[in-house]
């Protein structure tokens, strides 16, 4: 797995996240908020859209992202693609945009917003995990905490886990501008990610 491979494949499903999932939801039923699926992330209202891996899913629909652009699939399952208008950090993907995605990338990327989800769930039972668009990660707030799952960024471009806190902590833990982060290649599966966040809230 390449580094510009993965950034490529990253924005583009960042901008899918956008353009074709939470822009229409938006519009439509008034929230932003994505979930994370099996191997995917999807609406949580109306239109009814997922992700798969590298495939788009409406209804009986399952429509490869690679060579596409956003404004044909949106097309095809009938929305009208475009970001949501209520935050101004984009993705930078263009409707027009044909889209450079790594099917064995997403799959991975897809599997650790899966991961995420769950471990989330473990720590904070009482809330259900939001994958959301502005930032493309998967996270729950507890007592001004932010834990979550993102697939990496400018910051680091492989997946990591963070704990970061509102209010700045200091101490070894706290090895990130914004709080804790461990890279997702050290927490393979949900109970390690789950321990990394129980030792973020230890740390407080």
């Amino acid at each position: 797995m390449t580094g510009r491979r993965l950034a490529e494949t990253r924005r583009a499903l960042h901008g899918v996240a956008e353009l074709l999932l939470a822009g229409p939801q938006f519009r439509r039923s008034g929230t932003i908020r994505l979930r994370v699926v099996p191997g995917g992330f999807a609406t949580v209202k109306a239109p009814e859209l997922r992700i798969e891996g590298a495939e788009l899913v409406a209804g009986e629909q399952r429509l490869a992202l690679a060579g596409n652009t956003p404004a044909g699939l949106a097309a095809a399952v009938d929305v009208a693609a475009g970001v949501p208008d209520v935050y101004d950090d984009h993705s930078g993907v263009r409707e027009d945009e044909a889209l450079v995605i790594d099917g064995e990338i997403a799959a991975y990327l897809g599997s650790c917003f899966t991961t995420g989800d769950e471990a989330l769930r473990r720590v904070v039972p009482d809330q259900v995990p939001v994958l959301w668009p502005e930032h493309f990660d998967v996270s729950v707030t507890e007592n001004e905490v932010n834990y979550g799952v993102s697939p990496g960024g400018s910051w680091h471009n492989e997946p990591y886990a963070y704990v970061g806190p509102w209010t700045p902590r200091q101490g070894a833990f706290w090895n990130a501008p914004f709080g804790a982060a461990r890279a997702i290649t050290e927490l393979p599966d949900a109970a390690t990610l789950a321990a990394f966040f129980e030792e973020g809230r230890a740390n407080l």
